[in-house]
């Protein structure tokens, strides 16, 4: 263990939480010109911020329970933020087919009508009806489905995203600790006095503002800071996906209505695959958060309602949960309860700590813009707020200039073929030369571990993007985990754990 005086570190601003949320705070800060802070217990968005649907969308269904703020905030975010990360980040339609049973035809074509005037002026398509019996989407359906709607969000590689608002915070002057778990909170002085703790050391920083984006372990602060008890109403809700072999061949996604009111999604997955989700379920603290059996069979049944094809637990491939911390009333439905965000604010002899509730990925830059600037105003400082005008990393050009980028690449780097350029694009964006460097032939690229990973984006991977073991690399920097054998990865990880 290092000495603490020794590591001892003093910011402006300090985050608790590597979450979507927390990055994006203290991306936001850093560039403000903060010397800020954060220190995740796992790897950058290992929690919920990498078990989300992976839409960006402003919420068709919260329109039932009124929640038109949210929903206006939530596409005007989707639009913005298509614009910064188009690498990590593009448009995808979703096809509703009309259940009879269900809800009325002319409500889902209001519903949609109230979605695209909420969106205001909008790059993306306006909501349409079309005939399933003639459509590509049809085909793939119950031939009782006869007519849909369909409109237009957007898809979001998520765990990629709160990375890269962590990267480019560092760019920007921060210090971000992962596999480092805050085991104290003292309040001395006007500043807060927080220990940490990873594998190789031990460490105090000092800082005026304390930040907690803790998600799910939002109420654990009081167990660090005995001084506070926390009374707010917050209630952990589980979502839980599958991902089957492909089960449709076009690149629309499908929205299902249930008849227990709830909806679910299938979104064509990592080219061979489709990802079905999202169940929600009441959670408790302490609980491992995994997708039961009871999960597995719902979705798997949920979508057999729907498809031609008869979808059963033997065929899901992966499966994935993340749980939500909602700031609502625990009496509603998990399935209604509230996704927009607020903040408690505590202020004690100079120092301050803001908590952050609830919040969904879509408007995580908002959620950070409007932290940031409320702790400026409690700092009676000037700083601009910027993030809105600025790209995250490698998303430094244009959506329609994707598939020329892509082009290049195949004809710079002729060993590519499509499909690893596409990922190897979709991954890094415009930053990918970078990790290809001079290369002109696949031995160039070192060692192979399977599939098209070489040992030249698992270096880029470690040194660049604070890969620590192999999960980190296989499901939140990549989802090779779909493609390697468990031989494969056993022979990465131990690669790995070599170089760490």
């Amino acid at each position: 263990m290092k000495n603490k005086k020794k590591d001892g570190k003093n910011f402006d601003i300090f985050v608790i939480g590597g979450g979507v949320n927390g990055a994006a705070i203290l991306r936001d800060a850093a560039g403000r010109g903060y010397k800020c802070g954060l220190a995740e217990m796992g790897d950058f968005g290992s929690a919920t911020s990498s078990s989300s649907t992976k839409l960006l969308h402003g919420g068709l269904r919260y329109l039932e329970s009124y929640q038109f703020r949210l929903v206006k905030e939530s596409l005007r975010e989707r639009d913005l933020l298509l614009n910064l990360m188009p690498h990590i980040s593009w448009p995808l339609q979703f096809i509703l087919p009309h259940n009879k049973n269900l809800r009325p035809y002319w409500i889902l074509r209001l519903g949609l009508y109230i979605y695209d005037f909420l969106a205001g002026s909008t790059k993306l398509p306006k909501s349409k009806s079309i005939d399933l019996r003639n459509h590509p989407a049809g085909k793939f359906l119950q031939q009782s489905y006869k007519r849909a709607l369909a409109y237009t969000d957007c898809w979001v590689e998520d765990s990629r995203l709160a990375l890269l608002n962590i990267l480019d915070a560092e760019k920007r002057g921060a210090k971000a600790f992962s596999y480092s778990k805050v085991t104290n909170i003292q309040q001395k002085n006007g500043q807060w006095i927080v220990s940490v703790k990873s594998k190789e050391r031990s460490f105090e920083i000092k800082t005026k503002v304390l930040i907690n984006t803790m998600g799910p372990w939002v109420n654990s602060f009081d167990q660090l800071d005995n001084n506070k008890k926390n009374q707010s109403m917050v209630r952990l809700v589980k979502g839980s996906h599958i991902v089957v072999k492909k089960l449709f061949n076009h690149d629309s996604a499908y929205i299902f209505q249930g008849k227990d009111g709830r909806i679910i999604f299938s979104i064509p997955y990592e080219k061979d695959f489709t990802l079905i989700g999202t169940t929600e379920v009441e959670h408790n603290e302490g609980i491992e958060v995994k997708c039961s059996d009871e999960e597995k069979k719902y979705l798997c049944d949920f979508a057999s309602n729907y498809f031609q094809k008869k979808i059963t637990v033997e065929d899901i491939i992966w499966d994935f949960s993340g749980v939500r911390a909602l700031y609502e009333n625990k009496t509603v439905e998990a399935r209604n309860a509230s996704r927009d965000y607020t903040f408690e604010v505590e202020e004690k002899e100079g120092s301050i700590l803001l908590t952050v509730y609830g919040g969904k990925i879509t408007t995580h830059r908002k959620l950070a813009e409007k932290a940031v600037s409320k702790i400026t105003s409690l700092l009676k400082l000037n700083r601009k707020e910027w993030t809105s005008r600025q790209h995250l990393p490698g998303g430094d050009f244009k959506l329609e200039d994707k598939e020329k980028i892509i082009e290049g690449l195949l004809e710079k780097y002729k060993f590519l073929n499509t499909n690893w350029a596409e990922r190897l694009f979709k991954t890094f964006g415009s930053e990918v030369e970078n990790v290809l460097g001079r290369a002109k032939a696949k031995p160039d690229l070192g060692r192979k571990f399977g599939y098209d990973l070489t040992e030249r984006e698992v270096l880029w991977y470690i040194n660049q993007e604070h890969v620590r073991c192999v999960e980190d690399l296989i499901w939140r920097r990549s989802k090779l985990g779909l493609r390697l054998t468990s031989k494969q990865i056993r022979e990465l990880n131990a690669y790995i754990k070599k170089l760490n």
